[in-house]
Parts: structure tokens; C-alpha cells; sequence
């Protein structure tokens, strides 16, 4: 991918669309997401339609993400009425991206046809791993020979856009089964690999455990695992194109790509986040309390930040820095390598300025790198319009984000 590219996803237009449903909730994660309340699917779902009808229209999507929570946990033909209703306010573009997030244990041929029918065409797995042990460990509640299967389902059914996320550094993983890992997924011939290190979020029951003396992630070891991913899944033809994120050329997720372009996204659904016309906005995170809101015909919204000004162009840092093509300098850029936190990162090669683009060379030190970024100062008659700190809120998380 080049930078023009990369660069052009930012006159993307995407939309989020967040469903929070799943069988169980896996001890490391702090999405907003919720097990055992299938009594309110139906009630959310109409409540989704509901704020995209009630949203501002717009042009046609050309990207659109249903990430969760697990969106192959609810029945197939709900999330259709949600991509019929986009399509009736939005428009749909004829070649859109149109992806979800599903675990390998309920997803089959039966399903991915229908989904692929409704439009859906792409799809991706959260594996996290081909080692039992590891599966267990992270709360999982699929087997690895249903990774295989689940992928191979959506193959019959004509997915031809096939994603899988890994997560190293569980503790208790070695690296031969990380090498296994990797080595099982390529052999399934994934159009795109999403590689994670395990992260303790505070308030999770991985965050509790270590908190009382279970074993942490040692950073070392994740630092091995990342990069012996880079180099295996460069060997087999995937390209790094995001500090997380391996494909086939042609195959890089267009949601994301317009994210970290800094292009305009809605986002629908609790604790959802979307930017549009310079506002980042966000939606209520307590299911409950979501579904109340638009049920009373109240706004779903808990926030908004204009992001403006100076902000605008340390957060087109921000996210563009992810990208392996980097971001054209501009104001933001030009401060950061005269500062001297910059010129530390340019001599130590962790940064470089090559071909008019500034780019992260060292991606394991993409967070130094932000630290730097978020501590510049606007240049002396900058207008700095929003005091929103800038980098926050950024992004919908989907699994390939």
C-alpha cells in the first residue's frame, strides 16, 4: 500500500456498529459487552435502528464494521435489518467492506450463508490461539480444530475477505506454541492476521488476578512474540501495513485504514465511538442505559469533543503513526522532530523522516513515540480549539483495530 494510498481513506466514509452480545465474557476484556442478556437483544437491536434512523444523513458507506461483544451470537437476520436500515439512511456503496467480528464455536456453513447473503463479506475470528492450554487460560471457549472449521465455513459460503486475531504472551505460553500458533494459521490461508499482546486492564478478572499475585505478562516475552510474528508472517506473504495488523495486498481492513486516516466514521450502538465533520462523540456504555435513552426518545450520547485547530493535527499524528506508510509531516510533524524528545527518537532510529513521510521504524515503541506526539506544544499563534486531550476516543474498537 502506498501513502497516497492510505493517505486517500481519509475521504472514507465507515460506520461502527456495536453489538455487545456474547456467551461468556473473557476475564481479559474491557470492551462494553455482556453475557446472559439475551432477553435484550431484540429490545437493542430495534434501539441500533432506532439512532441510525434518527441520525443525521449522509453519503454512502463505502466501510462498515459490526464488532462487539460477538456479532455471530445474534441471530443473522437482526443484524440484516440493521445494514437494511444503513442502507435506507446512508446508502450502502456497491463495493463496500461491509465486516464482522465472530467466534469460531458458533459460526458454520449454515450461518456464514445467510450472512453472506445479507450482504456481509467480510469476517473475522477471534481465534487468540491454537494451543488448548492458552485457550483456557484466556477464558475461550472454542477449540482450535473450530478455528479451522469456522474458517473453511465462511470459504464455502463465498467469504473471500477471511481475517483471524491472535494474542501472545499469555502466561504459560511458550514459544514453541506461539510458533505453532502462527504456523496453524497461515497453513488456513487467512487473507488478514491481527497479532495482540495480552494486556491486564484494571476492573477485568485478569486485572483482580494480578492484582492478587497471579502472574502478569512479561513485556520481554511479548516483545519476542511480536517480532517473530513480523518475520514468520512476512515469510508466508502477509505484509504489516498497522503496528497490529498483517495482510495479502489488497486485503488490509478499509475500516481501520480509514480510521487511522483520520476519515469521518458514525458509530452506533452502546459505548460506541465515532468522528464526524471534526466532532469525536461517544455513545452510553451501560447497555440498560442505552437502550433507555433511545427508547425515550433521548440522545444516546454521553459526549462529544471538537477536535480542532492544533488538536486536529497532533490527532492526525496520532493515528496516522499507527500505519507501517506513516503520516506526511505537516505542522504536527515538524514540531515533533525539532523537539528534543523528536530528535531522541530520530537518533535512537526509533522514528525517521524519509521520502516526505514520517514513520514509526520500531513499532514495539509506537507508545513512546505518543507520549512524545501528546506532549508537544502548539507553535507560537496556533489555534488550539478543543481541550480534548487528543488521541483519546479515537477509535471503535474493533478486534482488528
Amino acid at each position: 500500500m502506498t501513502p497516497a494510498d492510505a493517505d486517500a481513506y481519509s475521504r472514507s466514509s465507515a460506520a461502527y456498529v456495536h453489538v455487545p452480545f456474547c456467551s461468556s465474557v473473557c476475564p481479559y476484556c474491557d470492551f462494553a459487552v455482556v453475557a446472559g442478556r439475551d432477553d435484550l437483544v431484540d429490545r437493542y437491536i430495534d434501539a441500533v435502528c432506532t439512532e441510525i434512523t434518527s441520525s443525521e444523513p449522509w453519503r454512502p458507506l463505502e466501510a462498515i464494521y459490526f464488532g462487539g461483544g460477538t456479532p455471530s451470537h445474534v441471530d443473522p437476520s437482526l443484524l440484516g435489518g440493521v445494514l437494511d436500515t444503513l442502507s435506507l439512511k446512508h446508502g450502502i456503496s456497491d463495493e463496500a467492506e461491509v465486516s464482522l467480528e465472530a467466534n469460531p464455536e458458533d459460526f458454520d456453513v449454515a450461518r456464514a450463508t445467510v450472512l453472506r447473503s445479507l450482504g456481509f463479506n467480510r469476517v473475522s475470528f477471534g481465534a487468540q490461539s491454537f494451543d488448548a492450554g492458552v485457550l483456557v487460560a484466556l477464558g475461550r471457549r472454542h477449540q482450535a480444530g473450530q478455528i479451522e472449521s469456522s474458517l473453511r465455513a465462511a470459504r464455502e459460503a463465498g467469504f473471500e475477505n477471511v481475517s483471524l486475531d491472535l494474542i501472545y504472551g499469555t502466561p504459560g505460553e511458550t514459544t514453541s506454541s506461539w510458533s505453532d500458533t502462527l504456523s496453524r494459521a497461515i497453513d488456513l490461508d487467512p487473507d488478514h492476521i491481527s497479532c495482540y499482546a495480552l494486556t491486564v486492564e484494571s476492573g477485568t478478572p485478569l486485572g483482580r488476578a494480578v492484582r492478587d499475585g497471579a502472574e502478569a505478562p512479561d513485556p520481554d516475552t511479548q516483545a519476542d512474540r511480536y517480532e517473530s510474528a513480523d518475520m514468520v508472517l512476512g515469510a508466508a506473504g502477509h505484509t504489516r501495513y498497522e503496528v497490529s495488523n498483517w495482510s495479502h495486498p489488497g486485503h488490509e481492513c478499509r475500516y481501520n485504514l480509514t480510521v487511522w486516516a483520520q476519515g469521518q466514521y458514525e458509530a452506533y450502538g452502546n459505548g460506541s465511538h465515532g468522528y464526524r465533520d471534526g466532532v469525536r462523540f461517544r455513545n452510553i456504555r451501560r447497555i440498560d442505559a442505552y437502550v433507555s435513552a433511545v427508547e425515550s426518545d433521548e440522545t444516546p450520547r454521553s459526549g462529544n469533543d471538537v477536535v480542532a485547530g492544533w488538536d486536529a493535527e497532533i490527532d492526525r499524528l496520532f493515528v496516522g503513526l499507527r500505519r507501517v506508510v506513516g503520516v506526511a509531516p505537516g505542522p504536527g510533524g515538524t514540531a515533533f522532530l525539532q523537539s528534543e524528545s523528536g530528535r531522541r527518537l530520530v537518533d535512537a532510529g526509533v522514528v525517521s523522516l524519509v521520502g516526505g513521510r514520517l514513520t514509526v521504524d520500531r513499532p514495539l515503541l509506537t507508545d513512546e513515540v505518543y507520549r512524545c506526539v501528546l506532549d508537544l506544544e502548539a507553535p507560537h499563534g496556533a489555534p488550539k480549539e478543543s481541550t480534548k486531550t487528543a488521541g483519546a476516543d479515537i477509535v471503535s474498537m474493533s478486534s482488528d483495530a
